[in-house]
């Protein structure tokens, strides 16, 4: 089934449905707050915009799960406004301009934009769905794993609190009870369904990684000369010729690697690095790698 040019859809319409698809696709669960909370409408509204949806177009999408309280994709579920891809479901978790940019692309005659994205890992609805499911019912799972350190598979039981797109792919940041400490878990990694448990006690509030607002410190190479320090100045919006941003510390390490700024080499020319980390001293602590 594919949507018809000749639907009457309204956009508004068109928005709430592919949100529909997308939620209940990757969360594995769907309730009328995620219509009620991203659109501004009200409970009536958004149980209407469900019903119509499965009963007009997708009768074998979802079903209402009393244990979820929510809506589950059902067993022949089959995407009508979406293509099913991870990208959409990033999209969502993105800005408002991202959002526009996405669903301007249903009509690709009246867009003016190209957004270049890097090739994304593999992500599958149903490692995501119950990962998800965890760290929202503050429970155990049991994942099969492998790093670059134990490429051989090995079966870990951690406690999910919040996954995590770092601008090129997707982590899970729990707590691991083998090694006794939170880290961030690659979920292309995860090579089967996940398991999940009973209820734990390791969640986000005790991660300290996570609790801890870092600030950096960005500034012009410095050495730049003067007119192009003001240049890149200009260009990254800094305030008196620094950047400020504040982060979770467990997110420090992939800021970082998203400015290129893990390491500064003498041997790169500063036209080529730009910037620079004022103070990598004070966040030393933070640059660890991940699992």
């Amino acid at each position: 089934m594919s949507v018809n040019k000749e639907w009457p859809i309204r956009w508004d319409l068109l928005l709430r449905y592919r949100l529909i698809e997308i939620i209940s696709f990757w969360e594995g669960r769907l309730t009328t707050n995620h219509l009620i909370d991203a659109f501004g409408i009200g409970r009536q509204q958004a149980s209407r915009d469900i019903n119509t949806y499965i009963r007009e177009f997708a009768p074998d999408n979802l079903a209402y799960d009393t244990k979820l309280k929510g809506y589950k994709p059902g067993a022949k579920y089959r995407p009508v406004f979406t293509q099913g891809v991870a990208d959409e479901y990033l999209q969502v978790l993105a800005t408002q301009q991202e959002l526009a940019s996405t669903f301007a692309s249903l009509q690709p005659s009246i867009s003016l934009t190209e957004a270049l994205t890097p090739p994304l890992r593999d992500l599958r609805p149903e490692v995501l769905a119950p990962i998800t499911q965890a760290a929202r019912e503050k429970k155990r799972v049991e994942i099969c794993y492998s790093s670059l350190r134990n490429p051989e598979p090995e079966y870990r039981m951690i406690q999910p609190h919040t996954v995590i797109f770092n601008g090129h792919r997707w982590h899970v940041r729990a707590f691991c009870e083998q090694k006794m400490i939170y880290s961030d878990f690659v979920l292309s990694r995860i090579s089967d369904k996940p398991e999940l448990t009973l209820v734990g006690e390791n969640t986000a509030e005790k991660d300290e990684a996570w609790q801890t607002i870092v600030e950096l410190d960005i500034c012009p190479d410095p050495r730049l000369n003067t007119a192009q320090k003001a240049l890149i100045a200009r260009d990254y919006g800094m305030t008196d010729g620094v950047l400020k941003i504040s982060t979770r510390g467990a997110l420090v390490a992939y800021i970082l690697q998203n400015l290129r700024l893990e390491e500064e080499l003498a041997s790169t020319p500063p036209e080529g690095q730009q910037i620079s980390l004022q103070n990598r001293a004070t966040i030393k602590k933070w640059l660890f790698g991940q699992d």
